[in-house]
């Protein structure tokens, strides 16, 4: 009798254990939350997107505003073209720009938008001009390196 009372316990602590790892590998994985609501597509140009992927958030200000729809390489820019969907209730204007940016210990990467002045707001399929790639910690070692032996062979 003992050892059934054990094993149901053991049995309990397993199947939480596994319904815990599975709502962690949800989260991380980005797929606990879906938007269902109404949205429109616009899309930019970046030269590199490092570990940006589909469904990552797209926030301003701090608050996620959408979502990245998908995510092509552009064989005639030679760069990717990245699109973002945002939820209708948020409306940009033209001269937004779009940033990617990291945050989280995880290091997830996120867009960021910053809003501009323009008093036209975006419409589905426009194109947000202003964008800036994501910074790839391989190049800045590579470059400081790089100045840094450079700087040292003119000394002497």
């Amino acid at each position: 009798m003992k050892r059934t009372t054990v094993d149901l316990w053991v049995g309990v602590f397993v199947s939480a254990g596994l319904a815990a790892l599975l709502t962690l590998a949800l989260k991380v994985g980005n797929a606990s939350s879906v938007s269902v609501g109404d949205s429109y597509s616009v899309y930019g140009q970046f030269d590199n997107i490092g570990g940006l992927k589909s469904r990552a958030p797209v926030k301003s200000a701090g608050v996620v505003v959408g979502r990245v729809g998908g995510i092509v390489f552009d064989d005639q820019k030679y760069s990717a073209k990245v699109t973002i969907r945002i939820d209708k209730r948020y409306r940009f204007p033209k001269d937004t720009s779009a940033s990617i940016l990291t945050s989280g210990l995880l290091g997830e990467q996120y867009i960021g938008l910053d809003a501009g002045g323009d008093t036209a707001n975006l419409d589905d399929g426009d194109q947000i001009k202003m964008t800036q790639s994501a910074l790839v910690l391989e190049k800045l070692i590579g470059q400081f390196l790089y100045g840094k032996a450079a700087e040292g062979g003119t000394k002497k």
